[in-house]
C-alpha cells in the first residue's frame, strides 16, 4: 500500500536548492501540499499565512540558523505545537541534543534516503494523530504467530498469550510495518522514546532482546542486527 499523506501541509526550510526540490517532489508524489522557505526569516513570515502541520528546518542555513529558527518558532503560542524536525549532514549528539533543548520533534541526518523522510512524518502522524479516515491494520501473521496491536499482545498457536508493553508494541509495529526490510535505530528510537542518544539506544537494545524471546517459539521470525544501521524483522518459510 502506498503512503497517502493527502491534504497534509508541510513546510521545508533549506537553503539548499537541491534539497528543496527534492524534498518538494517526493511530498508531493505522496499527496502532501508543500511549503519552501530558503532561511529562518524568509520561513517565518510563509509559517503565519500557511500554516503548516510539519515543518523540516535545515541547521546550518544563513541569517536565521535552525535552532534560532526552531526556537522562535516554539515560542509562539500559535505554532508552538507544530512539529520541528531539524535536518543536518552532522551526526553528533551535541546537534541533537541542542535541537531538543530549543523544541525540536525529531532529527534527520542528511543525505536522507526516501524511506527515513516518509518515516519521519510518519512517526510524527502517529504522535499527534493527524491521520484520520484510514483503516489501521492491527492483526499481523508472524509465521504461526499472530501479533495483535491493538490490544498489545502476541498469540501463539497453542491459544496462549504474551501481553507486550506499550513500547515493546510500538517497536514491533514498526519492525511488522517495515518486515524484512533494514528499518534504522535513529527512526525507532525518535518514533518511541521521541529522541535519539547512548542511554535510549541502551533501552532500545533491551527491547529487542525481549522480542526476539517472545518470537522465538517460531523459528521462522527473526529480528537481526544489521550492524552500525538498525534491524531487520525477517519472516522465512519455516522449511
Amino acid at each position: 500500500m502506498e503512503d497517502n499523506f493527502e491534504n497534509l501541509k508541510i513546510m521545508v526550510i533549506d537553503d539548499s536548492k537541491t534539497i528543496r526540490r527534492t524534498a518538494e517532489t517526493l511530498l508531493k508524489k505522496v499527496g502532501c501540499t508543500v511549503i519552501t522557505a530558503t532561511d529562518g526569516f524568509d520561513a517565518l513570515a510563509k509559517i503565519a499565512d500557511t500554516h503548516p502541520d510539519i515543518i523540516f528546518v535545515d541547521i546550518m542555513m544563513p541569517r536565521l540558523d535552525g535552532y534560532q529558527t526552531c526556537a522562535l518558532i516554539k515560542n509562539n503560542s500559535a505554532f508552538k505545537t507544530t512539529p520541528v524536525i531539524m535536518l543536518s549532514s552532522k551526526d553528533g549528539l551535541f546537534d541533537k541534543a541542542k535541537g531538543r533543548i530549543v523544541g525540536s520533534d525529531q532529527y534527520l541526518t542528511k543525505p536522507f534516503s526516501t524511506e527515513e523522510f516518509l518515516l519521519r512524518i510518519k512517526a510524527i502522524l502517529k504522535r499527534v494523530n493527524l491521520i484520520d479516515g484510514q483503516a489501521i491494520e492491527t492483526r499481523f501473521e508472524l509465521g504461526t504467530i499472530v501479533f495483535d496491536s491493538e490490544n498489545f499482545k502476541l498469540i501463539y498457536p497453542n491459544g496462549k498469550e504474551k501481553k507486550l508493553t506499550k513500547k515493546e508494541t510500538k517497536i514491533l509495529h514498526l519492525l511488522v510495518q517495515n518486515i524484512n526490510k533494514v528499518l534504522t535505530r535513529d527512526i525507532v528510537l525518535n518514533a518511541v522514546w521521541g529522541q535519539d542518544d547512548y542511554f535510549v539506544g541502551r533501552s532500545l537494545d533491551v527491547f529487542i532482546t525481549k522480542l526476539r524471546k517472545y518470537l522465538k517459539p517460531d523459528e521462522s521470525v527473526s529480528i537481526n542486527n544489521i550492524h552500525g544501521v538498525g534491524f531487520k524483522l525477517e519472516v522465512g518459510s519455516g522449511e
